[in-house]
């Protein structure tokens, strides 16, 4: 034992932990052992050793902290605090402890060469992959390895196998004050990637999400390329796309529950990119102008991809910023550069934060989301590292962050999967933002002319969020694609936009005047007088057309024959209440209540609820407002509810169902309700209903709380038709509701089994379907056995060749956004109900969604 009692002295006199050999046997490179999990240093960096003896000693005096249930590995902690992880065989787990013997306790104390464990060498050869075993340090960011053996043969108790050092006083104290509980797993999983855009931005930032508070270390491999869970640009960077196969890698005390946890969010279906599918639902992206091979463009016209449709003329402002050149050395030292970087960031992260509560408080979902994930790579540790590694190196903050952008936006660029490739436009985003904040750029406003189009390479959404938009008619941009962020912001504003142009969109001199066709997907440089003409008669049409149904929005909605038809609004917050009355709504069809509990940390109090209810009533002027309770699931989450995972949310604990679960939400938001006056102006509307059994429960429940609170006079209570069963069931539900409302998009999903968040889908996943008109038919039948009224309050209530059928079905209320107001007013006034009647009817015995658009388009033609 003099080798012991030298390495013992040498570590005391020199602050180096030698270890010694745990196990007799040749040397095998760490990159060589035959388990990804240990080759790639997913347990820390350390060496392999191929045992000839079947027996495991102690490497250097310390604690056992960990000794494995089935006793094929051990951890133990050094006095330094070094976490020393001993593991025989590989997946050696799966013999359950069959043919090892520990030969100490957890929690033992022992000394260099003591044994701690016994096993069959045979035994295990015969039932493991390998025997070759490994020697690890599992707090490697504390600890490093600056000597490790480099061949011959080791012998157990004597060969200096590793010499570490302390990488860091702070972390190594701070490793041994968590040594005593830690316990060392090793976990993987592979997921498919069945989603719309694979592992992009969205899901990338969730997975990382899901995976904080874990005491773990994941990575995602695909093809040989891998990435930490912690980095959002490194995820990006593997080029996962949909159908894609990862691996998940787990090690830590956690290492299990971490990757269940991101298993689970990169296999629900509904998620996608969370934030901009409603924002794509309500504003689909345009697709592609098809052109017939061959056909020649016309003079001095240019095609691109529409992104956001409309006419716009105007004159052509390069929207670029000139470009920024930091300088490359710094003024400073490193650690003030540091510190200038990591301000500049948080300078930036504040700013962010601000604009996605902004943006929730609105109710534009999907800008809250894009911003959202631009706090999540802002904070990137693949980009933060990158820049202090350059910053370290004597370069400049800026010009620091700005190489290390660019290099994850190389990486980006090379992505053979659009979706994952526009996504270098969000790091563009924060590169400019962090420049600015840097103080690299001119932060003086813009003077834009009165008409102006902008033309970019490619617009960042921090760019439409700063321009003066009373200026500008049209964006238009050489690469990007209609899914960009940039491209969905535009379609929010009403902005025409084309993208796709091409380089030749930089040959247009600044100030040249120009026509932009988003519709059609065209711009036309130096036009023609008659050609500009066309173009502003076109749009002022247009632009006459609303006005004049604005000037008619607040006078009633009868068709020619006499049938009055009440046009409601669907809101989600307080300005679009105001927005509804400003319209001419006649109510509030329907007021979403999800956005009272999302971006927060715990559920609203029923004085929240009260309030908030209240608020938006007291502006709607004495209109009415239907109000449905919390409908949370499918693509519709709340983060601190932690509902059970469920293999498809769609068919889950959706809307009324979640009362089963989380009693105490529902009753605080029927409290919250019930306390709104006047007491006639607030009807409550159930969503999610699939048969008689839950109304009556819920009925039962708000009769309860309206007694409890003093209340004698009724509310009127309604259910939501989402589902076939509720449809098919009308009768029964109005014997029990005041009225029903048809929600035609959860509906159209349900009766096709068509997910309507799939893109792919979307198409098909028409609420046209004469399928799904026979279902309404039956839902206003069996509401008329009763004298109960039926209502619309989907997507289909505002498509102007839906809605005179279903005003034929003998739907009495239209519930659409508000700016549709006018619009759906004014084309019920020419309408003939007894015409719609008969038409209706007509619908539901053709064979497609196709048919019946066409009969509705032909008898009453789209302006």
């Amino acid at each position: 034992m003099r080798r012991v009692e030298e390495s013992r002295l040498m570590s005391q006199s020199e602050g180096h932990i030698v270890l010694l050999a745990p196990l007799t046997g040749p040397v095998v490179p760490l990159a060589n052992v035959p388990d990804p999990v240990f080759s790639g240093g997913m347990f820390g960096d350390g060496i392999g050793v191929d045992p000839l003896e079947g027996r495991l000693v102690a490497p250097c005096d310390g604690v056992v902290t960990h000794l494995a249930r089935t006793g094929h590995a051990v951890t133990l902690t050094s006095a330094e605090g070094a976490e020393i992880l001993l593991h025989i065989g590989i997946d050696t787990v799966e013999l359950n402890g069959k043919g090892f013997a520990p030969m100490v306790e957890q929690g033992a104390h022992v000394r260099a060469g003591d044994v701690l464990i016994e096993f069959d060498q045979d035994q295990i050869a015969l039932n493991a992959p390998s025997l070759v075993s490994v020697i690890a340090i599992a707090n490697s960011d504390a600890f490093e390895v600056v000597e490790r053996a480099q061949g011959g043969l080791l012998k157990a108790g004597e060969t200096p196998l590793l010499v570490l050092r302390a990488r860091d006083g702070a972390a190594a104290d701070a490793s041994r004050q968590l040594s005593a509980t830690k316990v060392m797993e090793e976990a993987r999983q592979q997921v498919t990637l069945i989603h719309a855009g694979g592992l992009h931005a969205r899901p990338a930032a969730r997975a990382r999400e899901a995976a904080r508070g874990f005491d773990a270390r994941v990575e995602v491999r695909y093809e040989g390329r891998k990435a930490a869970i912690e980095s959002v640009v490194g995820l990006l960077g593997l080029g996962a796309g949909e159908g894609a196969t990862v691996e998940l890698l787990g090690v830590g005390p956690q290492a299990q529950a971490a990757v269940d946890a991101i298993a689970r969010e990169l296999t629900r279906e509904t998620h996608g990119e969370v934030e901009e599918k409603p924002a794509r639902q309500s504003s689909p992206a345009p697709q592609a102008v098809a052109r017939p091979a061959g056909e020649a463009l016309a003079p001095n016209t240019l095609a691109g991809v529409s992104a956001a449709p409309g006419i716009a003329v105007g004159k052509l402002v390069r929207w670029d910023d000139a470009d920024i050149d930091p300088p490359e050395q710094a003024s400073g030292t490193s650690a003030a550069e540091s510190r200038l970087l990591d301000k500049a960031i948080a300078t930036v992260d504040a700013d962010l934060d601000t604009t996605v509560r902004d943006a929730s408080q609105r109710g534009a979902v999907g800008e809250a989301g894009i911003f959202a994930v631009h706090r999540v790579l802002l904070e990137d540790p693949t980009l933060l590292d990158a820049a202090r590694d350059l910053i370290s190196l004597g370069k400049s903050a800026g010009f620091a962050w700005r190489e290390a952008i660019r290099a994850q936006i190389g990486i980006l660029s090379k992505v053979e999967d659009a979706l994952l490739a526009e996504r270098a436009a969000d790091l563009r985003d924060i590169d400019k933002r962090v420049l600015r904040a840097l103080g690299y750029t001119n932060a003086a406003a813009r003077t834009l002319p009165e008409e102006a189009v902008l033309a970019a390479e490619e617009f960042t959404p921090s760019d439409l969020s700063s321009l003066d938009r009373s200026r500008v008619t049209a964006l238009v941009m050489a690469r990007g694609g209609a899914t960009s962020h940039a491209a969905i912001l535009a379609r929010q504003a009403g902005i025409p936009a084309l993208v796709a142009v091409g380089d030749a969109l930089h040959a247009i001199p600044p100030g040249t005047q120009v026509v932009v066709n988003a519709n059609t997907g065209r711009l036309e440089f130096a036009p023609t007088e008659l050609d500009v003409e066309r173009a502003r008669l076109e749009r002022s049409r247009l632009a006459d057309v609303r006005e004049a149904n604005r000037r008619t929005s607040q006078q009633a909605a009868v068709t020619a024959d006499g049938r009055a038809i009440e046009v409601a609004a669907n809101i989600a917050t307080l300005d679009d209440a105001k927005a509804a009355v400003d319209n001419g709504a006649d109510a509030v069809g329907l007021l979403r209540t999800e956005l009272l509990f999302i971006h927060r940390a715990a559920a609203p109090t029923t004085d929240e609820h009260r309030q908030s209810y209240q608020a938006i009533v007291d502006a709607l002027s004495g209109r009415t407002a239907i109000i449905r309770t919390l409908d949370v699931g499918a693509d519709k989450e709340v983060d601190y509810l932690t509902l059970p995972p469920e293999p498809n949310p769609a068919l889950g604990l959706r809307g009324i169902r979640l009362a089963q679960v989380r009693p105490d939400l529902l009753d605080d938001q029927l409290r919250g309700l019930l306390a709104v006056q006047p007491l006639g102006a607030v009807r409550i509307l159930l969503p999610m209903v699939t048969d008689v059994g839950e109304l009556v429960r819920i009925r039962k429940r708000i009769d309860e709380l309206a007694s409890e609170a003093g209340r004698t006079e009724p509310i009127e209570v309604g259910v939501m038709i989402e589902v076939p069963s509720a449809a098919l069931l009308a009768d029964q539900l109005a014997q029990h509701a005041d009225f029903l409302s048809i929600g035609t998009n959860d509906l159209t999903q349900y009766t096709l089994a068509m997910d309507r968040c799939q893109a792919d889908l979307a198409a098909q996943a028409d609420g046209l379907h004469p399928a799904v008109l026979r279902l309404i038919a039956a839902a206003v039948q069996g509401a008329d056995k009763h004298g109960k009224w039926v209502g619309v309050c989907g997507a289909l209530a505002g498509d102007p060749l839906a809605m005179p059928l279903l005003v034929g079905l003998g739907v009495t209320e239209l519930s659409v956004d508000p700016v549709s107001v006018p619009g759906i007013k004014a084309r019920v006034r020419n309408l003939d109900y007894q015409l719609c009647r008969q038409r209706a009817q007509d619908a539901l015995a053709l064979e497609s969604a196709q048919a019946v658009r066409a009969a509705s388009r032909e008898t009453w033609p789209l302006d």
